[in-house]
């Protein structure tokens, strides 16, 4: 198994069936072009994996990939965690575009994740920000997308099935506002509880890391601030994972329409 440290080093590789079936998931949907060149399976275990490398078998023309037996050590060679059952895949980076007028919804929540210093920690902010329902994440340049295959796993298969954008946050800002869209940011300071903000779509929002926070210079073009209250008195700030997961939820509460 690798060592912990290439968790910050460009991967695409793929680990487990859960991050294998997002990626075919989101070619099938259009919502990601990433090729996948190979899978490798381990062969001692293809008596149990015996239905999963059928699937496989089917599908490998229609996506272009090869299905490949190796070794149980091979496999560990490769991944970094245990939870792989068996499966890698290798594949190549996925088109990520601007957002523009072409490819962003008219009545969307969209939220740009900036700051977060850690592959692990921005996969599970992905995964709760795509449970919540956000049509889609807008990434500043440097972004940990080039650690896909980590970010996919940690993120349960969400970071392939969500739409991905990149720009420059300034950029960003001007695309939605020129749809009609609120721009929000999470702030303590000048802010409005989350309870007490208008949220409704279309929104774009802005979640910084709780280090860096959000500049001072991009603060000056969202529309309002919106802090999350807590339920003591507590300095410290939450994480940047943790407070893009609590108001995704509340933009879906405010959104949502029992049926």
């Amino acid at each position: 198994m690798k060592n912990e440290a290439v968790k910050y080093l460009p991967s695409n590789v793929f680990e487990g069936l859960t991050s294998i079936r997002a990626i075919i998931k989101a070619r099938d949907e259009g919502i990601s072009d990433r090729p996948i060149n190979e899978i490798l399976y381990d062969e001692s275990r293809k008596s149990k994996i015996f239905r999963e490398i059928s699937w496989l078998s089917r599908i490998a023309p229609q996506h272009g990939f090869t299905l490949t037996p190796t070794t149980s050590e091979h496999i560990s060679e490769l991944t970094l965690g245990k939870s792989h059952g068996g499966f890698v895949a290798l594949c190549g980076e996925r088109t990520i575009s601007a957002p523009d007028a072409s490819n962003i919804a008219d009545n969307g929540f969209y939220i740009m994740l900036d700051g977060i210093e850690d592959p692990y920690n921005f996969g599970s902010a992905v995964r709760s920000v795509y449970a919540a329902g956000a049509d889609g994440i807008v990434l500043p340049p440097r972004s940990w997308m080039s650690a896909a295959g980590i970010v996919c796993r940690s993120s349960a298969g969400a970071s392939e099935l969500i739409n991905m954008y990149e720009d420059e946050p300034e950029a960003a800002i001007e695309t939605f506002l020129s749809r009609g869209y609120k721009i929000v940011a999470s702030s303590k300071e000048n802010a409005v509880s989350m309870y007490n903000a208008s949220l409704t779509t279309p929104i774009f929002m802005i979640v910084g890391g709780e280090l860096r926070g959000i500049s001072k210079k991009l603060m000056t073009h969202v529309d309002f601030t919106v802090r999350i209250d807590y339920g003591r008195d507590f300095p410290a700030a939450l994480s940047a994972q943790s407070s893009a997961a609590i108001l995704a939820f509340e933009v879906y509460r405010q959104n949502h329409t029992k049926r």
